[in-house]
């Protein structure tokens, strides 16, 4: 089940490099503002603060990448990260970034943790 686990690792940490894509590169394009419901003009005011988000983000799947190498702590770290993220979100964002953000991280630490 290691590898189950590692594979929903990798899932979730491609999902992260989207969201640093999305944040940093398209905030202010058509995808990005679709992506996010933004205005034109909201997007632009705020894309410094996306390309913030986004590396954030950033490290996040650099962290659990390195898991994957490092050990059970890093991956249970990381993943815990990502999960608070995700909860911190759906409170003051949408309910949906609990579902897209936090949910595979669950699983995959549930993986993790009972393999």
């Amino acid at each position: 089940m290691k590898l189950a686990s590692d594979i929903l690792i990798v899932i979730v940490a491609l999902l992260h490099f989207f969201f640093l894509y999305l944040e940093m590169f398209l905030w202010d394009k058509p995808r990005g503002m679709k992506s996010f419901n933004l205005t034109e003009e909201f997007a632009k005011q705020s894309k410094r603060l996306a390309m913030n988000q986004g590396l954030y983000n950033g490290f996040l799947v650099a962290g659990l990448l390195w898991g994957l190498f490092a050990g059970d702590p890093v991956k249970i770290f990381f993943l815990s990260c990502v999960i608070v993220a995700g909860i911190f979100g759906a409170f003051t964002v949408s309910k949906r970034i609990f579902y897209i953000q936090a949910v595979p991280a669950i699983l995959a630490l549930v993986v993790l943790l009972v393999y």
